[in-house]
């Protein structure tokens, strides 16, 4: 092989590589699959050369051009972005909100499922009152009827401590048990969310029996909300990982359900610490007499939305649709 005619081959290669490496540098998150594909196939092609000059030009100046551009493809397209260190920053602004962004429309369906739910337990409790023994017992119905919500007898005789850490550990079961039940084609999932939404329309619609309504409001008023959303965004993500079971659309259904269980386990563990702040609120502010329903509510509305603010960052611009996910 004449070796003018390689190295002016071999030249506008590696010119080609060069430029695509330095943009994957400068701002991996920006190429397109088409602009990583090129970058491989140049890569491959440079990997070809580096072989050729080895073994017929050695020691030339384009052997050692190409055996640095290798180091440096390697470096930058093999090594493994799950062992990149992230700082906690990027965690908290970038990664989290791409994650619970993704979610959302399966989010939407277990939200629409929920109404759905809580509309239909509502309306049969309301038709038949009985319905609600089957989630409150006989002995909070007695309560009621005495003009007592179960609520009272519990904090009277458990310490905030104790109930903080018994509602934090059994929201963090409801929410789990909604997440992992998307490994059951998203059944699971969807499961723990028609029967909370049943159990609230009946627990209301009880309550609403007996003219108790307002006392189980004033309660709820300031971890309801951010509880409800936490179940359900826990639920979506399940979904999100059936989805992916069931569906695997045009790419590997191996690959597009360790994508779907990554971004939901980021979701998850983003929803855990304001579970265990939930528990908090629920077991000191929500039973507090000398606190008022409206500034409950308040405190549950603010509560929600820097919640939503903080896991939605909507100052993050959205991932463009073909860049190459990280």
């Amino acid at each position: 092989m004449d070796y003018l005619r390689f190295v002016a081959r071999q030249t506008a290669s590696c010119d080609a590589f060069e430029r695509g490496l330095e943009r994957a540098r400068r701002n991996p998150r920006a190429l397109t699959y088409d602009e990583l594909e090129g970058l491989v196939v140049h890569y491959r092609r440079l990997l070809h050369g580096q072989a050729l000059a080895a073994a017929r030009f050695p020691g030339t100046g384009i052997a050692r051009r190409l055996s640095q551009l290798a180091v440096a493809g390697t470096h930058v397209l093999q090594r493994d972005a799950l062992r990149r260190r992230m700082s906690l920053r990027s965690l908290v602004t970038r990664a989290l909100p791409r994650a619970f962004r993704s979610v959302l429309p399966a989010v939407g369906v277990a939200a629409a499922l929920f109404s759905v739910a809580a509309l239909a337990g509502l309306t049969l409790t309301a038709v038949v009152p009985e319905v609600g023994s089957l989630f409150l017992g006989p002995e909070a119905l007695a309560g009621l009827r005495r003009g007592e919500l179960w609520t009272e007898s519990i904090f009277a005789v458990t310490p905030g401590e104790v109930a903080s850490s018994h509602i934090a550990t059994n929201n963090l079961g409801v929410a789990l048990t909604a997440w992992a039940g998307g490994a059951l084609a998203g059944l699971g999932a969807i499961w723990i969310v028609l029967m909370n939404g049943f159990m609230l329309g009946a627990v209301l619609a009880v309550t609403w029996h007996y003219g108790m309504a307002g006392d189980l409001g004033a309660f709820i008023a300031a971890h309801g909300p951010l509880e409800i959303s936490l179940i359900l965004i826990s639920a979506g993500a399940g979904l999100e990982v059936g989805r992916a079971l069931v569906v695997a659309g045009d790419r590997p259904r191996g690959e597009r359900l360790r994508d779907a269980a990554r971004r939901s386990a980021l979701v998850l563990g983003g929803c855990l610490p304001w579970f265990l702040l939930l528990g908090f609120i629920e077991g000191f502010v929500s039973p507090a007499p000398n606190v008022a329903t409206t500034a409950k509510l308040a405190f549950g509305l603010l509560l929600e939305t820097l919640f939503l603010l903080s896991v939605l960052n909507p100052w993050l611009p959205p991932q463009p649709a073909d860049a190459v996910e990280r």
